[in-house]
């Protein structure tokens, strides 16, 4: 039987959108490697409701 991957798939949500009031949520999903980013992820993505790039963090 094959081993799984190192590959997973990861939602990242929008934080200053969830601090902001407005209604519904940015999210994307992406992948990362387990072994080489075992910390959460933060990456700089487009937020269409909020019209604007702002920093995306890596949620369970």
């Amino acid at each position: 039987m094959a081993k799984k991957g190192n590959r997973v798939q990861v939602i990242m949500e929008c934080t200053e959108h969830k601090n902001s009031g407005l209604p519904g949520t940015s999210r994307y999903i992406t992948t990362k490697n387990r072994k080489n980013t075992t910390a959460r992820m933060e990456l700089k993505k487009y937020n269409p409701i909020m019209k604007k790039v702002t920093v995306h963090k890596e949620i369970k």
